[in-house]
């Protein structure tokens, strides 16, 4: 909780976004390892162009049912 605290205090006082920023009550917290940065970075580059293929929600649903995290 402390990360989600700090980072939303930090966000709000450098006026990141234009609305006051909260964390959902849900959040999921993953890393990368060394060797996967390059293809997360490419990911990053074309998201936008990606996300109009699939939906966030449609990837995240995907995400969650191949690593057994679903409900």
């Amino acid at each position: 909780m402390l990360i989600k605290g700090e980072s939303s205090l930090w966000v709000n006082q450098q006026k990141i976004v234009k609305n006051k920023f909260e964390w959902q009550n849900d959040y999921i917290a993953l890393s990368v390892s060394q060797s996967a940065v390059a293809k997360v970075r490419a990911y990053i580059a074309k998201q936008e162009e990606h996300h109009l293929k699939h939906t966030f929600a449609q990837e995240y649903d995907e995400f969650l049912r191949a690593h057994n995290l679903s409900e």
